[in-house]
């Protein structure tokens, strides 16, 4: 027998390491134990499998954690790197909003071997390279208004003590073995399997990393058994339809799973930037009397480090009763090319460890430019700071989210992002608001009117927001916005019906059925601009803060949506009828944009 320290305050695991003896790869030792974990190691799922963000409570208390993948932190950010946070961001802001406790987690991924090496060429320390990196990440997200409860970096104390417990835990429970892996390894993304890389004129390269040199490995390293989770991952798939959406991207992770699972590599030898390997060859405890580690044990591998920042965030290890409380999360949002990390070895290595499965993960498509990948290393993408500095922070995450669909890959430019700013936020919506307010005040002298008998858009408003709901909460984002934006149309619509200049004419001649009329039809107005400017406001959160002023209400939540009402009471049709009020003077919410404006300004 061999003990193991931990430096958790756990305590200590003891368990039999004779049977572990450096073995090739894919002929690893019997497991000495069955693969599924106790019966408590669950993944629930939310009260309404037909959504992804349930509408009710997802436990004993009201509270919604989401997640994005972490971003390597090699290079400044593209939008296309930034659009899944954007959407994340919406959605926790929609939960904090509707009242639920909400964690909205994203961060950075640092621990690569590649930002080692950019580091070394540039004569840098490499936490000094990662820590410029982490600081264009975060100041291009709070341009965008991005709002996590926690910004996480791999490199955090925390997260080495949670990556190093959960090796631990996956070692005890006889799923981490020693082994020989042989076989190509990307620098910016890590061990490639054979059926992973392409043949270019340049030679082997990995598909996400075209321009990058694979290198052939051959190295002891330490393994986890996802063989021994095929049948458990079968059956989750099978019990948990929603777990894996959209649904098509759920087939190809069951194609992936059903073809038969390799065990993976969590662990490299000889790197030195990066999470030590917690266990030595024999078993020990690779942690020094005096605390430092030693290198021969090697680093956390990828995998082990990257995915962990979830379970990290929850509190784990350091704050039970705080990881009790966020995990499992409800929701993960990653690009399509990581998808069988976040639904296959992820789920294996939680319940390795004795936790839950994520309740959801969702999986996106990538930003498109002439049909191939957006990509920094490619060059064709576009700088999300540039992108405000012409659109503004509310008009970049509208366009962003409304221009690129969240289900699947979208080819986009910057002119179809200009015609879409015009067309929907200087036109459609700020044109409604603007002239909604110019019109009471013209001819009611800024008292703002309330609703009167239904002039058909109170009706209107309730299909309206079923549908929007219902997209939103299905990660649907794009055509949520398109749903609301068809109730702008149809307000629009209601001003060249009534037309209340004509019916102001017919007031001041003295005609009282008109001067009724137009009351009702601006105070309809009014109400429709209030109700989509809130409705909206988890994707332009700014703007719907002005729009309030302008409409002569206070806007009642926080910065990040947090504080205020209860969301869906306030997005009922004349939830504030009676209130007495005073219309602001109009101004531009998304000021027009020239139709020749071919690239964005520079920020």
């Amino acid at each position: 027998m061999q003990a193991l320290a931990s430096d958790h305050q756990a305590g200590w695991y003891v368990f039999d390491v004779s049977t572990r003896g450096v073995v090739s790869f894919g002929s690893a030792p019997a497991r000495p134990r069955a693969a599924a974990p106790p019966s408590h190691c669950t993944c629930r799922i939310g009260l309404w499998p037909s959504r992804l963000i349930p509408s009710g409570a997802m436990s004993p208390v009201d509270r919604y954690y989401v997640t994005t993948a972490i971003a390597y932190a090699n290079n400044k950010p593209g939008l296309h790197t930034l659009y899944e946070v954007i959407g994340a961001d919406v959605i926790a802001r929609w939960h904090r909003m509707k009242g639920d406790e909400t964690r909205f987690l994203t961060g950075t991924d640092e621990h690569s071997v590649n930002i080692a090496q950019k580091a070394a060429e540039l004569g840098e320390s490499t936490r000094a390279f990662v820590d410029e990196k982490v600081a264009l990440f975060r100041a291009a997200e709070a341009a965008l208004l991005i709002s996590p409860d926690r910004f996480i970096r791999t490199s955090d104390p925390d997260h080495i003590r949670s990556a190093q417990e959960m090796v631990r835990r996956a070692y005890a429970n006889g799923d981490i073995y020693l082994g020989k892996y042989e076989g190509w390894y990307c620098p910016a993304e890590g061990f490639k399997a054979g059926s992973d890389v392409i043949e270019t004129p340049e030679g082997t390269r990995c598909p996400n990393h075209p321009t990058v040199a694979l290198e052939w490995l051959s190295e002891q390293n330490w393994f986890f058994r996802l063989s021994a989770y095929q049948e458990r991952l079968e059956k989750h798939f099978a019990e948990h339809p929603d777990f894996a959406q959209p649904d098509y991207r759920r087939n190809e992770m069951l194609g992936f799973i059903r073809g038969g699972l390799e065990d993976f590599s969590v662990s490299r030898s000889g790197a030195t930037w990066g999470i030590p390997f917690p266990i030595m060859p024999d078993g020990s405890s690779s942690q020094r009397a005096d605390g430092t580690w030693d290198p021969a044990a090697g680093t956390i591998y990828v995998w082990y480090d990257a995915l962990i920042n979830y379970v990290t965030g929850a509190g784990f290890p350091d704050d039970q009763a705080a990881f009790a409380k966020w995990w499992p999360a409800d929701l993960h949002i990653v690009g399509k090319d990581i998808a069988r990390f976040h639904t296959i070895y992820w789920p294996a290595m939680l319940w390795s460890a004795g936790m839950d499965a994520p309740r959801h993960v969702w999986i996106h498509g990538f930003l498109l430019a002439q049909g191939e990948r957006m990509s920094k290393s490619l060059g064709n993408f576009l700088d999300p700071l540039d992108v405000v500095a012409t659109l503004g922070a509310d008009g970049a995450r509208y366009v962003t989210l409304r221009e690129v669909a969240f289900d699947r890959d979208t080819d986009v430019s910057w002119d179809s992002f200009t015609r879409r700013y015009n067309a929907d936020l200087a036109n459609d919506f700020g044109n409604l608001l603007n002239r909604s307010i110019s019109m009471a005040n013209r001819y009611f002298g800024g008292v703002r009117p309330s609703v009167g008998p239904d002039a058909g858009l109170a009706s209107a408003w309730t299909e309206t927001l079923a549908g929007y709901q219902d997209r939103l909460e299905r990660c649907l984002l794009s055509d949520a916005l398109c749903t609301l934006w068809e109730f702008v149309g149809a307000a629009n619509r209601l001003v060249e019906a009534e037309q209340p200049w004509t019916l102001a004419k017919a007031m001041k001649a003295g005609d009282a059925g008109a001067e009724t009329r137009l009351k009702a039809v601006l105070g309809d107005l009014v109400e429709a601009c209030r109700l989509i400017a809130l409705a909206a406001a988890p994707f332009i959160p700014a703007a719907a803060s002005r729009a309030f002023a302008q409409l002569g209400y206070e806007y009642p939540y926080g910065a990040d949506g947090n504080g205020g009402p209860a969301l869906l009471d306030e997005l009922h049709w004349g939830a504030h009828a009676g209130e007495a009020g005073q219309l602001a003077t109009p101004e531009p919410l998304f000021p027009r944009l020239e139709a020749e404006s071919t690239t964005p300004a520079e920020g």
